[in-house]
């Protein structure tokens, strides 16, 4: 095992380039602005947004969450290729219309759009705390998975609340000073590096494990001594077909808030479809991450933290430079990812919640997004990061879980035009208690995910409501469904 301080230097020096990527991003512009500092003033690019939606949407998962995944359940990990495939399609087909939302109407967050498109405040601002509740359980995921980094890094000399400290001030201090904007260009200095540590680390253990440069012999080689890992629901026995497929499911249903913003954060609703187009060529950063765990199944039996496989592996058998590149890339997928969830709660608490509550100006609501970035590290994600550092992926899934209960707000918004405040209010509140109670007092009852139960309770409920109510107004309807679908009403409306 490698006793070398290159891999801390390496990894800590990522942290001081993206702190100046970071800060450089603003470019003199004023970020008191909520459109400018929470969807950089709708101007990005095509290649930049592939990279900020890309590198946002793979996150410590990448490096902790799939190998752990790999080397406890074996191919249950590739549940992953049907969320990512999904979310590019989502994005082709919704991002033009919440860009046409946003740059028609001016909204600036997710919350701000169904309280349009509902005339209904408080529908808003309970939508953006449902979600906040997802957003913050990906924000914590990412901070726990940075802290382990710096600690493995480390030797062991940088504990988990020192991890968790350093990591949140460097993003604090950036994301205050830039916004979107800061998300924008460290994604995309990120997602390179991404790209290029996952294929380097994951052809270098094969090459090591099988002497070959493909990824055949590992799986030949898994198939005869361990055939349990290529067989679904997976190996472990701690979790059934049922509950592997509804997590896809509530997985592909929660249309979380930052890729809302970063929709709206594009110069023009070609350049998302271009970026959605290309979104699929990323996604191969998966595969050789995925490998090492399997790898590590063979070389690493009996490890008490299946996340760490890929770090404990490279630390076992890499040479420190590549040992600081992992390091390095790890903590770039980490940050890549928390820093766009808690813009989009910072932003959601100031423009949902706050300024319809206290009657506050756009300039008040900007400048009170930014400031609350702080408290939110302070007060929840970081106490909640260092007491809780369990199963990342378990922490994504509660969190998703929640979140997919604003799905009725969504179907009313680009597909059914008779959903009613009513019911899309109805629908949310039954959703989260049941999801609430069958995730605290009866954890996921029959296999099945406790936020797919939600939703069993929480669809039919929005459609019969909505039915059974008054729906908004024909021009509020309308000039929604005139930009979903250009010169055509869809039918249902009554």
């Amino acid at each position: 095992m490698t006793t070398s301080l290159v891999p801390l230097w390496m990894t800590l020096g990522y942290i001081a380039v993206a702190l100046v990527i970071g800060l450089r991003a603003r470019g003199g512009r004023l970020m008191d602005d909520l459109e400018e500092w929470g969807v950089a003033g709708r101007s990005m690019g095509a290649v930049t947004l592939y990279l900020l939606i890309a590198a946002g949407s793979i996150s410590a998962y990448t490096f902790m969450g799939a190998p752990g995944w790999a080397y406890s359940k074996g191919v249950a990990v590739f549940y992953v290729v049907i969320y990512l495939s999904y979310l590019a399609l989502v994005a082709w087909y919704c991002g033009p219309r919440v860009w046409a939302f946003g740059q028609r109407f001016g909204h600036v967050t997710q919350g701000a759009a169904i309280a349009d498109r509902y005339q209904s405040p408080l529908l808003g601002g309970l939508a953006a705390l449902v979600m906040s509740i997802g957003s913050l359980a990906y924000a914590v995921l990412q901070t726990i998975g940075s802290a382990y980094i710096l600690s493995v890094m480390s030797g062991g000399r940088i504990p988990v609340w020192a991890g968790v400290v350093v990591i949140l001030a460097a993003i604090a201090i950036y994301l205050y000073t830039s916004g979107q904007r800061a998300i924008g260009l460290t994604n995309a200095f990120q997602g390179v590096l991404m790209l290029v540590v996952a294929w380097a680390v994951g052809l270098w253990a094969t090459h090591q494990a099988t002497g070959e440069i493909g990824f055949a012999g590992v799986f030949e080689r898994l198939a005869a001594e361990h055939p349990e890992f290529l067989t679904l629901p997976g190996a472990g026995g701690d979790m059934g077909f049922a509950f592997w497929t509804t997590s896809i499911i509530v997985s592909m249903l929660s249309f979380m808030p930052p890729v809302w913003s970063q929709w709206m954060s594009a110069r023009s609703a070609r350049t998302i479809r271009r970026s959605a187009t290309w979104l699929p060529t990323y996604y191969i950063v998966v595969l050789p991450m995925v490998v090492v765990g399997f790898i590590g199944i063979m070389a690493l039996p009996g490890l008490e933290r299946a996340d760490t496989v890929a770090l404990q592996y490279a630390l076992q058998n890499m040479p420190a430079w590549l040992v600081g590149l992992l390091g390095a890339g790890t903590l770039a997928a980490a940050m890549s990812s928390c820093e766009p969830f808690l813009h989009s709660v910072s932003m959601a608490y100031a423009r949902d919640i706050a300024q319809p509550l206290f009657k506050l100006s756009d300039a008040a609501t900007g400048r009170l997004a930014r400031r609350l970035l702080v408290p939110i590290m302070i007060l929840i994600v970081a106490p909640v990061a260092i007491s809780e550092p369990s199963n990342l992926i378990m922490i994504l899934l509660v969190g998703l879980g929640f979140a997919t209960q604003v799905l009725p707000a969504f179907v009313g918004m680009f597909l059914w035009t008779r959903a009613s405040k009513s019911g899309v209010l109805a629908g949310i509140v039954s959703g989260f208690c049941v999801t609430l109670a069958f995730t605290l007092i009866w954890p996921n009852p029959l296999g099945i995910h406790a936020g797919f139960w939600g939703l069993l309770v929480n669809l039919p409920l929005f459609v019969i409501v909505s039915c059974l109510t008054p729906p908004v107004r024909d021009d509020v309807v309308e000039r929604f469904f005139e930009l979903t679908i250009p010169g055509k009403l869809p039918s249902g409306r009554r």
